[in-house]
């Protein structure tokens, strides 16, 4: 497995995809437009492909204003959606939030636009443990623009105190006994890797039998599971619908608030850290409107902005002075270094993600 290092730096002997590619990603047209991009030039109105509650409004109402341009939003559950969706030429959209192995498999299948960084001088406030990830080792095609991990919001006035376990939701004795109360992601690779961690596996296994073993066990959860959700699941957990539920470290925290009854768990065998990405797709149709955005998001004031709207970590070092204490101070937010060994990031599998769908898909049917 990939474990996080303890400041944050991405894993030695991480995959690295070496690739020959022109000034702007070896296309013409749209992509040549972008490599002539100047700073702050646009080109038409945005299209942003995004993760539910993942923008802070305030933030795209500035863009809207000082660029003259106007900003639509839509959002996906799952990075596999995202995909399916970009792959299959039904999606016009600029700029999107792909997930870290998503980013590699994107820039397999040459979807990405390369990035102009004359247009990006923003770059250079990007920490120094997150300019070389391995799936973009020299951000070519993406920069990082938030991180988190996955783990499990409860309701502890219902359930009390508890370990911070997948045994909340895959073990018989604990989740059976919650009255079908829990919710999980709708999403192949977080759902099926929180079920590897759960069994001791790899949550990158090619291994099909360990991938079976996994679906099984989801697939037995189904007597106690309320719904595979990626958009709602806070909301189900807040209304009472459910009393624990699979999420994403920020949503739940930022709809949590200050209220002592809820809390946010990172599961003692093992978790997902993750970092999302802003990419351009490469048939943008407003590519400098979109190298404009990005340059914009990383501005060390508007990267704070969105980290203390998102509750999610940033990986953008300037900002860090303008992040609020509670936000910079929270270890379910900054894990500590005893957490951060335990967390484990999300490779692509390669030929293996049609099984990981294929087994995801027939264990909630």
């Amino acid at each position: 497995m990939k474990r996080m290092g303890r400041t944050r730096r991405w894993t030695a002997g991480a995959a690295v995809v070496a690739l020959v590619l022109t000034a702007c990603g070896g296309g013409e047209g749209d992509a040549a437009s972008a490599a002539d991009c100047e700073l702050g030039a646009t080109d038409g109105d945005l299209n942003l492909y995004n993760w539910a509650d993942y923008m802070d409004p305030e933030l795209l109402a500035q863009f809207e204003e000082e660029f003259g341009v106007e900003v639509t939003e839509d959002v996906y559950p799952s990075n596999e959606e995202l995909f399916a969706r970009v792959e299959s030429g039904g999606a016009q959209y600029d700029v999107i939030v792909p997930s870290d192995y998503m980013v590699d498999i994107m820039i397999q299948e040459d979807l990405l636009m390369g990035l102009n960084f004359d247009a990006i001088p923003n770059v250079d406030n990007i920490a120094d443990e997150f300019a070389a990830p391995p799936y973009d080792p020299d951000l070519e095609f993406s920069v990082p623009y938030q991180w988190g991990t996955t783990g499990l919001g409860v309701n502890l006035s219902v359930i009390g105190d508890v370990e911070p376990s997948w045994d909340l939701v895959f073990d018989p004795e604990v989740a059976g006994e919650l009255g079908g109360r829990i919710s999980l992601l709708d999403d192949p690779r977080e759902t099926m890797g929180a079920a590897l961690y759960w069994l001791g596996h790899d949550p990158n296994t090619t291994d099909e039998d360990e991938l079976q073993e996994a679906a099984d066990v989801i697939s037995a959860s189904r007597d106690w599971i309320a719904a595979f959700e990626s958009n709602q699941y806070s909301d189900l957990l807040l209304g009472g619908e459910t009393v624990v539920a699979q999420g994403y470290s920020g949503n739940f925290l930022d709809n949590f608030g200050d209220d002592e009854d809820y809390a946010y768990l990172i599961p003692e065998e093992g978790a997902t850290i993750w970092t999302d990405n802003m990419a351009i797709l490469a048939d943008a149709a407003a590519p400098c409107t979109a190298h404009t955005f990005v340059n914009f998001i990383l501005d060390a004031q508007n990267g704070a902005q969105l980290t203390n709207w998102t509750y999610y970590a940033s990986p953008n070092e300037a900002a860090e002075e303008f992040i609020v204490d509670d936000v910079l101070d929270n270890p379910a937010i900054y894990p500590d270094d005893e957490v951060l060994d335990n967390l484990f990031f999300l490779e692509d599998t390669g030929d293996s993600e049609r099984f990981y769908t294929d087994f995801f898909t027939q264990a909630k049917s």
